[in-house]
């Protein structure tokens, strides 16, 4: 499902959203955890970066450094650092079979932000909402079933908006904290 093809089509098809977004989330993440800060070097990793556009539409002229890892085949820098200031996960969760894959990389974690779908209240309906994705969405979220899966890794939430709506529908996007 995510072959070179799809990341082809991705590259052509979604450009100028994928650039508000990308610009949204940076503005996300600097807002809450001050990333990009005068005086200080901050780490990123995207997790799941796909063709890399987080990456590439990261703030000029700040002291970030942004690693990215996929499973796709394109250029991305992997995983060579101890520890990670800010761990993204930008609509990877909800695709993953096994959470065991993202426990070293939470380990090297600070903090994690996150943006996926978010499941509705009335779960009774979901199979007519947008976002029922059989085969390839793995899991359905609610704020308090992603709060509770970060928990277990000794996670606390910081922050909850809907930071993406619009251009998106649906979406959520979180910072957790590490616990001290």
């Amino acid at each position: 499902m995510y072959d070179l093809d799809y990341y082809e089509n991705m590259l052509r098809m979604y450009s100028k959203t994928a650039e508000e977004i990308c610009r949204i989330r940076w503005e996300f993440i600097t807002d809450f955890l001050g990333i990009g800060g005068k005086g200080k070097s901050h780490t990123i990793l995207d997790y799941g970066s796909g063709v890399g556009w987080f990456r590439a539409w990261r703030p000029r002229g700040k002291n970030v450094k942004v690693y990215s890892f996929d499973i796709a085949s394109y250029p991305q820098t992997g995983l060579d650092l101890q520890i990670f200031d800010c761990t993204c996960f930008w609509d990877v969760l909800e695709h993953l079979p096994d959470f065991k894959v993202i426990e070293p990389i939470l380990a090297l974690s600070k903090h994690v932000a996150i943006s996926l779908p978010i499941a509705p209240d009335d779960l009774s309906n979901l199979k007519d909402w947008k976002h029922w994705k059989p085969g390839e969405h793995l899991h359905y979220f609610t704020s308090d079933s992603l709060g509770a899966l970060f928990a277990e890794y000794g996670f606390y939430p910081l922050v909850e908006k809907n930071v993406e709506c619009p251009p998106r529908t649906d979406i959520k996007s979180f910072i957790f904290r590490r616990e001290p």
